[in-house]
């Protein structure tokens, strides 16, 4: 399921052999015109994977964003057929501000268990992945879809919503902002239609609901509006948009520019009417030689059709068995910076090492604004898969008494996370 870091021939299993010294230069000749047609069908057989679509032989040597979920692509199915693949993780962290996990030197545990499917068969397509915490068991995306013989791609069913940088908007384990108000990462139940022209790359969406239909129910991967005692509100009726273009396509610099919009409705049961919301966003994801560079800057806003007496300055979202507040009203940036070392070991296929900051400005008066900072490496190791972060947050759920709504806790708390995993 994972590329690792060899060469292009390696990716096809042949090794060139070079002609042994002291051979006659009749036996040098030959032996130098076989590699001459050896050179020439691999060359073609190159070819035609890499025309092949939507199967990407991808450029080993350039750091590249989500570097865990590039060994394993969870939203762009194996073409060779339906293959069932997964993975298997556990986190060792230490955390500052608990004093338990000071008290102990750290803690342990499962981070996942997943099971993925991915193929082709006849032009139509399937990927789903499910997802097995010690705390809770969820559907992380699940879609069919059909390709056309434009290469272009229709899906339905549980998918990645199109917007700002993608896969991920960041290098991380942890992610950032914009994972956490439900604009990075997101997965919701809808039709997409995406397409390649050259450089030009266009997804168009519509998203009726949260990926569960059950706006009540925290059990899920990407965070989502959620119904709570005091709120009541759930996504409904979503469209997306999304095109960039890519600067020196094919190059060994390539630099993705692009924008991204959102609109859809909220709808609160108490009321039984309709709200509004809306995002946008611009990037940039530039990957030159081992260097990748992000940045993207966001607004959004929420205007909820509440009942008298809720407040409409703050909106409650949910994920892993969970639920916090964030802003109605904010805008965020991204900035991150990777770079792919080139391994001394042989047992190490890749190195890539990265920092990763985000920033949430909250338009509410008298609010705190949140940051999160990550500076760590992804190592991989053939099957094996490791992170190691050292995270820096300052007014973020999860970290102290951090809000992502108003006021918070204006300190930053350090969390130190080692991330290992098996993938097959």
């Amino acid at each position: 399921m994972r590329l690792i870091n060899k060469s292009r021939w390696a990716v096809l299993g042949v090794t060139l052999v070079p002609a042994l010294a002291g051979a006659s230069e009749a036996d040098t000749a030959t032996e130098i015109e076989l590699l001459k047609q050896e050179i020439q069908a691999l060359k073609t057989r190159l070819q035609e994977i890499e025309t092949r679509s939507p199967v990407t032989v991808q450029k080993l040597d350039v750091a590249v964003s989500g570097t865990e979920r590039s060994a394993a692509i969870n939203d762009e199915p194996d073409t060779s057929g339906v293959d069932v693949g997964g993975a298997l993780r556990f986190n060792l962290i230490h955390r500052d501000y608990v004093d338990a996990s000071d008290g102990k030197r750290g803690e342990s545990g499962l981070d996942v268990f997943r099971l993925n499917v991915d193929g082709e068969l006849n032009n139509i397509l399937v990927s789903a992945e499910y997802r097995f915490y010690s705390y809770m068991n969820t559907l992380h995306h699940g879609w069919i879809g059909y390709q056309f013989a434009d290469a272009s791609q229709l899906k339905f069913g549980v998918h990645q919503v199109p917007f700002g940088l993608l896969p991920y908007a960041a290098h991380n384990s942890w992610f950032g902002v914009p994972y956490y108000v439900g604009l990075g990462d997101d997965y919701d139940m809808g039709m997409k239609y995406q397409r390649s022209d050259g450089p030009w790359s266009t997804q168009l969406a519509f998203y009726k609901n949260e990926e569960l239909n059950d706006a009540s129910n925290t059990d899920r991967y990407s965070y989502d509006v959620i119904r709570t005692a005091e709120q009541h509100n759930e996504e409904i009726n979503q469209l997306n948009a999304r095109v960039a273009y890519t600067f020196g396509l094919g190059s060994a610099c390539e630099t993705e520019v692009g924008g991204s919009i959102a609109a859809g409705e909220l709808y609160n049961a108490v009321t039984d009417r309709r709200g509004d919301r809306w995002a946008a966003a611009g990037h940039i994801d530039s990957r030159c030689g081992r260097w990748n560079f992000q940045a993207q800057a966001a607004s959004y806003q929420y205007d909820p059709a509440n009942p008298v007496g809720v407040d409409d300055s703050r909106l409650t979202v949910g994920a892993f068995s969970g639920v916090y507040d964030i802003a109605s009203e904010a805008d965020f940036v991204v900035a991150n910076v990777a770079y792919n070392i080139s391994s001394p070991w042989q047992n190490i296929d890749s190195i890539t090492c990265y920092n990763d900051y985000s920033h949430l400005f909250k338009n509410a008066a008298n609010s705190s604004d949140s940051m999160i900072n990550t500076t760590g490496c992804a190592i991989g190791s053939g099957p094996l898969f490791t992170y190691i972060d050292y995270i820096l947050a300052n007014n973020m759920p999860y970290f102290g008494a951090g809000s992502m709504a108003d006021g918070g806790e204006q300190k930053w708390h350090g969390r130190f996370n080692v991330n290992i995993g098996f993938y097959w």
